[in-house]
């Protein structure tokens, strides 16, 4: 198992048998995963296994089933929670989420004003020039990007003071991703998902949180998850309740 000969990506499909259970999980073989093997269940219900290209079936298939009543824990929460979720349709009466308050849209079309969006009493309020629903969706989504821009960097400052590992201040870039709230580079640059900011503040402190944790320790090792439980003692509390609002939090996203 190697991989391709373009260096890109490798991946292999298999299944884990839990009891009566046959779970399906995804093998990706990545030059850029240079240590531990990492396990990784999203909330669409996917397992996919990150290996270095040089990590033999025996490695993976220890590291399988040393976690395997782990896997099956996350997965099964992740199958019960999946309920089927409409696909957005940007008009008037839907409604939208920000800092995990839920708020109604209403779509105004008025030429003669400038396009702008507002929190008004409840209520998302959007004035475009034509009520087209790719056009309502650009100037959403262009409007969570510029909140999430001050907002994590704000709540970054705030994090700061309980990583004390953490010397400079990371830069932070955003990025729409479908499975991950967040990433951390081995330079210490944090990505996060800009939709995120539809989530509590609590929320964006735990991926913030995660992140700053994985400059001082880039594996999902023991010594990470003392650091989380110091920095943050009701993590996975947090970790659930935005697990199980993922799939509506990122419904609609390209």
């Amino acid at each position: 198992m190697k991989l391709n000969s373009n260096g890109s990506e490798s991946t292999l499909e298999r299944h884990l048998q839990y009891g009566e259970y046959r779970i399906l999980y995804s093998i990706v073989f990545s030059q850029n995963q240079t240590r531990s093997i990492k396990i990784k269940i999203h909330p669409d219900c996917r397992v996919t296994v990150h290996v270095p290209p040089r990590s033999t079936e025996l490695e993976i298939d220890k590291a399988l089933k040393k976690r395997t009543r782990w896997i099956f824990k996350y997965w099964n929460e992740f199958k019960e929670q999946a309920n089927p979720v409409l696909p957005r349709r940007y008009c008037s009466g839907e409604s939208h989420f920000y800092l995990g308050r839920n708020y109604l849209l209403k779509v105004f079309v008025d030429k003669t004003k400038k396009e702008q969006i507002k929190l008004y009493r409840g209520k998302f309020e959007l004035i475009v020039s034509e009520k087209k629903p790719d056009k309502v969706k650009a100037k959403l989504n262009k409007w969570y990007t510029e909140k999430a821009k001050y907002l994590f960097d704000k709540r970054l400052q705030l994090m700061l003071e309980k990583t004390l590992w953490v010397k400079d201040k990371p830069q932070i870039r955003l990025q729409t991703m479908r499975t991950q709230w967040g990433s951390c580079s081995p330079n210490g640059q944090l990505t996060l998902n800009p939709h995120l900011i539809k989530a509590p503040r609590e929320c964006i402190d735990y991926v913030i949180l995660h992140e700053l944790c994985h400059i001082a320790e880039h594996n999902h090792s023991e010594k990470f998850y003392r650091l989380m439980n110091k920095v943050m003692p009701r993590w996975e509390d947090v970790k659930k309740m935005l697990d199980s609002r993922a799939a509506i939090f990122l419904n609609g996203i390209n």
